[in-house]
């Protein structure tokens, strides 16, 4: 299984199937743990006993990931590469679960071009408002302000308000890909 980046498209999935795993050998760890020391004792009542309850809390927050991460899958293949492929000027990132301390929000796309994000989710149940004003407020935080911050959950609006910034930025080629890579590194912070 190839690692792939946060940010990158089928972060989400690859996370997915990471957390899987590292639960599965964690209880499987903890069982081992227990039944060694049941079939060398003959009861439950041995230090081994203890130590595999003591190694539940490393596999039940595992486990809480994987939960956590469950109801949300990658961006599709196809939407990814036509969102590369019409922003080869813009910082983009992808597979975001952005959380808040009311909402979790999942974002697919987010293109960032000078003072302008604008995000993508497919999921209709995020609050775009929310969203949005989340993202600016972090930003602000992070002393980013000015910034207009809108998060669809429709593609073709998406999309050509994306292709529009990208020409905008290869024809002003202004470097302000310092300032957007920056910008990009604390929404990934606030996501899972």
């Amino acid at each position: 299984m190839k690692k792939v980046q946060k940010g990158a498209p089928g972060y989400l999935d690859y996370k997915k199937k990471v957390e899987i795993i590292r639960t599965v050998i964690y209880f499987g760890i903890v069982a081992a743990v227990f039944f060694l020391g049941y079939f060398q004792t003959g009861t439950r009542l041995n230090l081994l006993t203890v130590i595999a309850v003591l190694g539940c809390l490393p596999a039940g927050k595992a486990l809480v990931g994987v939960i956590a991460r469950f109801p949300y899958g990658s961006i599709e293949h196809e939407r990814a590469e036509e969102i590369a492929g019409k922003t080869t000027h813009l910082t983009v990132c992808y597979d975001m679960v952005i959380t808040s301390e009311e909402k979790i929000m999942p974002v697919d796309c987010i293109v960032i071009s000078g003072d302008n994000i604008f995000g993508y989710t497919h999921y209709k149940k995020v609050d775009l408002k929310i969203a949005a004003d989340h993202i600016r407020a972090m930003l602000k935080q992070n002393q980013y302000t000015g910034l207009a911050v809108r998060v669809l959950n429709e593609y073709k609006p998406f999309i050509t308000r994306a292709e529009g910034l990208d020409n905008i930025a290869a024809v002003e080629k202004k470097d302000t890909r310092e300032r957007e890579e920056a910008i990009r590194g604390i929404i990934l912070n606030i996501s899972m």
